[in-house]
C-alpha cells in the first residue's frame, strides 16, 4: 500500500505548526506529516510532539532549486498525498514602495507563488477525496492601504482556491480557503518590521488552535471558506454589501494612520 501522509508547509511556526499538530491528533489515518520551512531546528522541536511519524524538510519554497526538492522526493517515495496544507507566507506592513523591493517581491513570491507551485507538484499524488487547506487571510475581502502588497497576494489564495475547488470536484478533492482575522502568531512580529499593527486589530486577535480546529473541520466538511469568529463573517458579508470605494473613504477617514506609515516607525 502506499504511504498515506498530509504535506504541511510554514509548518515551523504560526499556523502551519498549530495544523500539523491538529492533524495529527485529529487523523489516525495518515502514516507520516511532512514538515516543510526553512528552519530546520523548529521542524524537528514539532516533530517531537506529533502523535505519528513526521518527515523534516528545510527548504525555501521561494526558490526553484527547493521546489524541485520536493518534487524529486514525492517521486521517489510516491505517497498518496491525503493532505496538503499551504500554510506558508508573511506579511510586512507598510505604504506599497516604502518597502524594501525584496520584501514585496518576497510576499508575492513566497505567498503566490510558492503556494501555486507546491499545489501543482503535489496534485499528481493526490487521490479522490483528498483535501487541500490554503492559508488566505480576511485580508482577502479588501484592499488594505498600509497592507497593500499582502491584502493583494492573499485575494489571490482566496480566488485560485476557490476556482481549483470547482476544477477538482470531479476528482472529489475539496479545496478550502482559511480567511481569518488577527491571530496571536509571529506573525506579527514580522509585520510590524516598518509600521504597527492597528489597535483594533490587537483587541480582535484569535488564538491560533481555534482558527485551526474550525478550519480542519471545515475542511472536513467541504467547506470553499472558513472564517473564524462572529467579528470576521460579519467583516466578510460587509465587504460583499458595501462598495470598496466607499468603504476606502471611510477607511481613510477613521484610520488614516494605516496609509501613513514610515520605515523609522518600526
Amino acid at each position: 500500500m502506499k504511504k498515506r501522509i498530509a504535506v504541511v508547509t510554514g509548518a515551523s511556526s504560526g499556523m502551519g505548526r498549530e495544523t500539523a499538530l491538529e492533524l495529527s491528533d485529529r487523523f489516525s489515518g495518515l502514516d507520516e506529516i511532512w514538515l516543510i520551512a526553512r528552519r530546520e531546528d523548529r521542524l524537528w522541536q514539532l516533530a517531537g510532539k506529533l502523535t505519528c511519524r513526521a518527515k523534516v524538510l528545510p527548504m525555501d519554497l521561494a526558490k526553484d532549486r527547493e521546489l524541485s526538492l520536493l518534487a524529486g522526493k514525492l517521486r521517489e517515495e510516491k505517497p498518496e498525498v491525503k493532505i496538503l496544507v499551504n500554510a506558508a507566507g508573511f506579511g510586512k506592513i507598510g505604504k506599497i514602495g516604502d518597502l524594501p523591493a525584496e520584501d514585496e517581491r518576497g510576499m508575492i513570491d513566497l505567498n503566490i507563488g510558492a503556494l501555486t507551485a507546491v499545489t501543482r507538484i503535489v496534485l499528481p499524488y493526490m487521490d479522490d477525496g483528498g483535501r487541500i487547506l490554503n492559508y488566505a487571510s480576511s485580508a482577502a475581502f479588501l484592499p488594505q492601504p498600509g497592507f497593500g502588497i499582502y491584502a493583494a497576494t492573499k485575494a489571490f489564495v482566496l480566488s485560485y482556491s476557490r476556482a481549483l475547488g470547482v476544477e477538482l470536484r470531479s476528482r472529489r478533492i475539496g479545496v478550502t480557503a482559511v480567511c481569518p482575522g488577527p491571530v496571536k502568531t509571529e506573525f506579527f512580529d514580522i509585520a510590524e518590521t516598518y509600521g504597527k499593527v492597528p489597535i483594533y486589530k490587537k483587541l480582535i486577535m484569535a488564538k491560533p488552535e481555534r482558527v485551526v480546529r474550525l478550519a480542519i473541520r471545515d475542511m472536513t466538511a467541504g467547506q470553499a471558506v472558513s472564517t473564524y469568529g462572529l467579528p470576521m463573517k460579519a467583516f466578510r458579508v460587509f465587504c460583499k454589501l458595501v462598495p470598496h470605494s466607499v468603504i476606502l473613504r471611510l477607511w481613510n477617514r477613521v484610520s488614516p494612520e494605516t496609509v501613513e506609515v514610515s520605515r523609522e516607525e518600526g
